[in-house]
C-alpha cells in the first residue's frame, strides 16, 4: 500500500495515499498528544509518510498518510488552532482556491483533530456563498505500522506485507506477524465512495450553509483493539481526554506573583505535565509522567523519578504511581542484552516492533546507573509529604531494599565503595548517567572517560538514599536498619570527599574512570552533589563559585559542561547546552547550602529564559551567553514539551520558599528567600498529606494557612538542611 510521493495532476494520482504536494505556505509541524499516543502532522492537517509524522500508537505509525483534497487539489492552509489545556485537539483551518470565475474563494475547509488512542477527525465544509457548490471531496490514507524508532532516524522501508479491506464505509489495514498483528480500521460517515487508500465524497454544500463528515481511526495490537477515547457522535466535552485534563486543572496549585515571567512558567508546566501523563492500561488509575513530546511518550525510570520528585508541590500521587510503577517493573536476573539485574530499576520501556532490538532484546532496558537510588531517594521524600499510604509501605520498601542490595552489589561490581557502570554488550548505552550520549562523559582536554564510570551525583544519589532508608526505618522503628544506612552514608561521603574533590579547581571530578583516576572536566553535575548534601561544608563555597561564575552561569541557566573545557561546544547536546532540570536541581543545591545570592541570579535567569520562550522550558537550549544573543538559542531537536524541564521551575520555587515538609517528625520547615522581584506571592491549593495549604510571602514576611494538624511550622531559626534534598 505504499508509494512514493510524486506530483500528481489529479485524484486519481493519488490513489495509492501518497498524498498531494504540500504548498508551499505550509510550514512546520503540529504535535497532539493524548497519554502514550500522539500524532505529528504538517500545520495544514496533513501527514505524509516521507516525513516524520504519523498517528503512532504502542509506539507504532498506525497512520502514515493522511490528506485532504477539494476537486483534486489541496487546500490552502489559513491557520492551525491549538489549545494549550487541551492538547489532544488542534482545528485546522483552510480554504479552497476560488472559482475560475471568482476572485476569493467561498469554500472554508475546517478540520477539527482528536487523538487518544486512536484519533478522530470532523471535516466541515462551509460554503459562504450566495449559491450551492458542487466538489469532490478526497480523503488519502495509508498506515505502514513502521516503529517509532525507524520514522524518528528517518529509515522507514516502504510497507511490505499489509492487507488492506475495504467495507461500505470502511478501510481496513492490517499487518500480519510472527509474534504479533498490528491494525487500523478507519471508518467514514457521509457515505463516502472507497477504494483502496481513499474515501471520496461527491458533496453538495447549499449557499450559506455546511456539510459535514466525521473520520475516525481504531488501532489493534495482538488481535487486541484498542478503544479510542474520542467517538464519532459522541460530545467531545465529555469524553475521558476532556474530562481528565478538567480534573487536573481544577487540582492544580495557583501561584500569583507580578512577576508574569513566574507566572507563565508555572502555569506552562502544570500544563505540559498534565499532557504527559501516561497510564498503564491495567492500572488506569494511576498515572507516570513520560520522558517528553513526542518521540519519548514513554516510562523512563530516571526521568519519571527525577520529575515525580520536583512535582511533589503539584500532585504527590505522581510519586506514589511511578514508584509503583517501576517496583512491579524492577530487575528479577541477569540479563546481559537488557543489563537486567535483581533489584534495579529500568532505565526505558517501550512498545513497538523494533524495541527488542534497540533495547537489546526485549520491552525493557535497565540500563542506567541513577534510577535505582533516585527510587530510594524518591520514596523517602514521600513519606515526607505524607504521602506513602499504609497500604503501598510494606511492598515499597521491600522495592528500596532490593535497590538497595543491587546499590551494594551489581551497582558496586568491584566493591570500591562506589557505584560504576558499564554496558554488558555493544547494544547498551556507553555511558549511564542523565548524560548518557556516547560523549557525555569526558576529561579537561575532551578524551571520553573510558569504563566502568562512577559519576559523582550517583554517588551523591545513593548517599541520599541511605539517608532515607534510614529515615523510613526510623519511622518504622528499625533501629538496626536505619543505623546500618547511616553509617553506610557517613562512610561514602567520607570516601567521596577523598576521592572525587580537586583542589586545584576547586570542584569534584564528575567521575572516576577505570582506573580510577578523576575524570577532572568542570561540569554542572557537582550541582547535584549539593543538591544531595553529599559535599563537606568547607568544600561547597569552591563550587558555588563556580556554578555562578561566567564558565557555568550563562545567564539563562548552568551550562552542563565550563567554557574552558576541551569538548566544550554550546550546541551539543550535554557539552556546554542547558538543561533547565539541571539548573532547578543547581538552584536547590545552592540554596541547602546556604548560597542565596547565587541561587537567586541562577533562578530569576532561568525565569527570564522561560519568558523568552513563552513559558514552556524545552528539553534543552544552546548554552550561548546572554549578553551574546540576549534571547535563549533553540536546540534543534529538543523535546518540548519534556517532563522535567516542565518540573524544573516548581523545583526552583519550592527551593526559593525553602519548602521541606517532613510529616513523620511533625514538621513543615519554611524559610523564604524569594527575590524581590517575585514578591508578593501567593500559593493556593498546594497538596501536602492528603489536604491542602496557602503560603503568602510578603517583602516584610510570610504566612501559612492549612497545615496538617500533626505538623508544625519551622521557621528560618529552628531550620534544619533539608537531608536529601
Amino acid at each position: 500500500m505504499s508509494a512514493v510521493d510524486g506530483e500528481p495532476a489529479n485524484v486519481g494520482a493519488w490513489a495509492s495515499g501518497a498524498g498531494p504536494p504540500s504548498p508551499s505556505t505550509d510550514a512546520g509541524t503540529i504535535t497532539l498528544v493524548e497519554g502514550s499516543s500522539f500524532c505529528i502532522s504538517s500545520s495544514s492537517g496533513d501527514v505524509h509518510r516521507d516525513h516524520p509524522h504519523g498517528l503512532f500508537v504502542a509506539d507504532t505509525r498506525v497512520l502514515s498518510c493522511w490528506w485532504l483534497a477539494i476537486d483534486g487539489e489541496p487546500v490552502e492552509p489559513l491557520s492551525a488552532l491549538e489549545d494549550p489545556d487541551e492538547p489532544y485537539r488542534a482545528t485546522f483551518v483552510g480554504r479552497t482556491g476560488p472559482r475560475r470565475w471568482l476572485a476569493d474563494s467561498t469554500m472554508l475547509v475546517v478540520r477539527n483533530r482528536f487523538v487518544g488512542d486512536g484519533l478522530r477527525e470532523d471535516v466541515v465544509l462551509r460554503n459562504l456563498g450566495p449559491e450551492p457548490v458542487g466538489v469532490t471531496l478526497t480523503i488519502g490514507i495509508d498506515a505502514d505500522f513502521a516503529d517509532l524508532f525507524a520514522v524518528k532516524e528517518g529509515r522507514v522501508r516502504p510497507a511490505r506485507g499489509v492487507h488492506v479491506e475495504i467495507g461500505s464505509a470502511s478501510l481496513s489495514f492490517t499487518l500480519p506477524g510472527t509474534t504479533d498483528t498490528r491494525g487500523a480500521l478507519v471508518t467514514a460517515t457521509g457515505e463516502p465512495a472507497v477504494s483502496p487508500g481513499q474515501f471520496t465524497f461527491q458533496v453538495v454544500v447549499p449557499a450559506r450553509s455546511s456539510w459535514s463528515t466525521c473520520l475516525a481511526l481504531e488501532a489493534s495490537l495482538s488481535g487486541r483493539r484498542i478503544p479510542p477515547l474520542h467517538r464519532c457522535g459522541e460530545p467531545v466535552h465529555a469524553s475521558r481526554s476532556a474530562t481528565r485534563m478538567r480534573e487536573w486543572r481544577l487540582s492544580n496549585p495557583r501561584v500569583s506573583s507580578p512577576d508574569r515571567g513566574l507566572v507563565t512558567a508555572i502555569e506552562a508546566s502544570a500544563r505540559d505535565l498534565g499532557a504527559l501523563r501516561i497510564e498503564d492500561p491495567e492500572y488506569p488509575d494511576c498515572p507516570v509522567v513520560a520522558a517528553g513530546a513526542p518521540w519519548f511518550m514513554a516510562l523512563f525510570g530516571r526521568d519519571s523519578l527525577l520529575t515525580a520528585w520536583m512535582s511533589l508541590s503539584l500532585d504527590p500521587r505522581l510519586a506514589l504511581c511511578t514508584l509503583r510503577t517501576l517496583a512491579r517493573m524492577q530487575g528479577t536476573k541477569v540479563n546481559p542484552l537488557t543489563e537486567e539485574e535483581p533489584g534495579r530499576i529500568p532505565h526505558e520501556v517501550r512498545l513497538g516492533r523494533e524495541a527488542a532490538l534497540v533495547l537489546g532484546g526485549g520491552n525493557t532496558y535497565y540500563g542506567t546507573a541513577d534510577a535505582t537510588p533516585l527510587f530510594v531517594m524518591l520514596l523517602g521524600e514521600l513519606d515526607r509529604w505524607g504521602g506513602l499510604p499504609d497500604e503501598d509501605r510494606a511492598g515499597l520498601l521491600a522495592a528500596a531494599d532490593r535497590a538497595l542490595a543491587w546499590v551494594d552489589e551489581f551497582g558496586d561490581a568491584d566493591q570500591d565503595g562506589f557505584v560504576e557502570y558499564r554496558r554488558y554488550t555493544d547494544r547498551g548505552l556507553a555511558n549511564q548517567g542523565w548524560k548518557d550520549s556516547f560523549d557525555g562523559i569526558n576529561h579537561r582536554d575532551g578524551r571520553l572517560a573510558a569504563p566502568p564510570v562512577a559519576l559523582c551525583e550517583v554517588q551523591a544519589y545513593v548517599y541520599a538514599a541511605f539517608l532515607a532508608r534510614a529515615e523510613l526505618a526510623d519511622t518504622d522503628g528499625d533501629i538496626r536498619t536505619a543505623e546500618h544506612r547511616r553509617r553506610r552514608a557517613a562512610e561514602l561521603k567520607e570516601a567521596f570527599n577523598q576521592r572525587f574533590w580537586m583542589p586545584g579547581p576547586g570542584a569534584v571530578a564528575v567521575a572516576l574512570d577505570g582506573a580510577k583516576q578523576q575524570v577532572d572536566s568542570i561540569t554542572s553535575n557537582m550541582a547535584h552533589c549539593l543538591w544531595c548534601g553529599i559535599l563537606d561544608e568547607d568544600k561547597a563555597a569552591a563550587v558555588a563559585a563556580l556554578l555562578g561564575g561566567p564558565t557555568l552561569n550563562s545567564g539563562f541557566g548552568l551550562r552542563t559542561l565550563a567554557t574552558d573545557m576541551g569538548a566544550y561546544n554550546p550546541m551539543s547536546y550535554h557539552n556546554g547546552s542547558i538543561w533547565p532540570h539541571d539548573t532547578a536541581i543547581a538552584v536547590a543545591g545552592l540554596v541547602r547550602y546556604g548560597f542565596v545570592p547565587q541561587a537567586q541570579d541562577i533562578a530569576l535567569g532561568l525565569l527570564d529564559a522561560a519568558t523568552h520562550l513563552g513559558g514552556r522550558l524545552p528539553e534543552l537550549f544552546c548554552g550561548f551567553d546572554r549578553d551574546e544573543f540576549g534571547v535563549p538559542v533553540p536546540y534543534p531537536t529538543s523535546c518540548s514539551p519534556q517532563a522535567w524541564a516542565a518540573a524544573a521551575p516548581r523545583l526552583v520555587l519550592r527551593s526559593l520558599l525553602r519548602l521541606q515538609p517532613d510529616l513523620p517528625r511533625g514538621e513543615v520547615q519554611l524559610a523564604p528567600v524569594v527575590p524581590d522581584r517575585l514578591l508578593p506571592l501567593r500559593l493556593e491549593n498546594l497538596p501536602l498529606a492528603g489536604g491542602r495549604m496557602e503560603i503568602s510571602v510578603r517583602p516584610d514576611g510570610y504566612e501559612v494557612s492549612g497545615l496538617p494538624a500533626s505538623a508544625a511550622l519551622i521557621g528560618p531559626e529552628q531550620r534544619d538542611l533539608p537531608r536529601s534534598g
